[in-house]
């Protein structure tokens, strides 16, 4: 089980960015998040991404995320700029536990570094926490999760030019 923990969501400003972070993390792989502040517009985003597309990955806002931080049973892991390289963290974080992907929006409090039990450096320059959660999961799963068959009505045919999409009615 893999989820995603998204701290400092502001809904008037983040709205898109915190929506990019709940796709890469169903496209690429977790299970779902879990938001801070409350924000249906998102739920009904990605729950509208989930009955096109298919997958079960849950979104869920209003989470006090030093309380969902403490409470998670598993290992948790903090991208920063801050912490051990990529490389090096993946080798080392346990495979078999359930896994909670901390990623800001605002700068992160000081206790998430504390709590974590994984400080996660993607690069050492700023960029985007989108970009940090889609290397880790790529390196996570090893490239396997882009090849993941969601069963949805309708799925996206990889073409060298122009967009083939099918729907559940029509055949390939």
């Amino acid at each position: 089980m893999i989820e995603v923990l998204r701290i400092g969501h502001r809904p008037a400003r983040d709205k898109r960015i915190t929506t990019h972070v709940c796709l890469v993390a169903r496209a690429f792989g977790a299970d779902g998040v879990v938001i801070d502040t409350a924000d249906r517009g998102i739920e009904r985003t990605v729950s509208g991404v989930n009955d096109r597309f298919g997958g079960d990955f849950k979104v869920q806002t209003g989470v006090p995320w030093s309380r969902h931080l403490r409470e998670f049973s598993g290992t948790r892991v903090h991208l920063t700029m801050y912490g051990m390289p990529l490389e090096d963290a993946v080798l080392r974080i346990p495979k078999a536990a359930p896994l909670l992907i901390i990623v800001g929006s605002t700068k992160v409090p000081a206790q998430v570094y504390d709590m974590a039990d994984f400080n996660v450096s993607v690069g050492n320059q700023p960029h985007s926490e989108v970009a940090a959660l889609a290397l880790f999961l790529d390196r996570w799963f090893q490239g396997k999760e882009l090849r993941r068959d969601f069963g949805g009505r309708m799925k996206v045919i990889p073409t060298a030019r122009g967009k083939r999409i099918l729907d559940s009615g029509e055949e390939e």
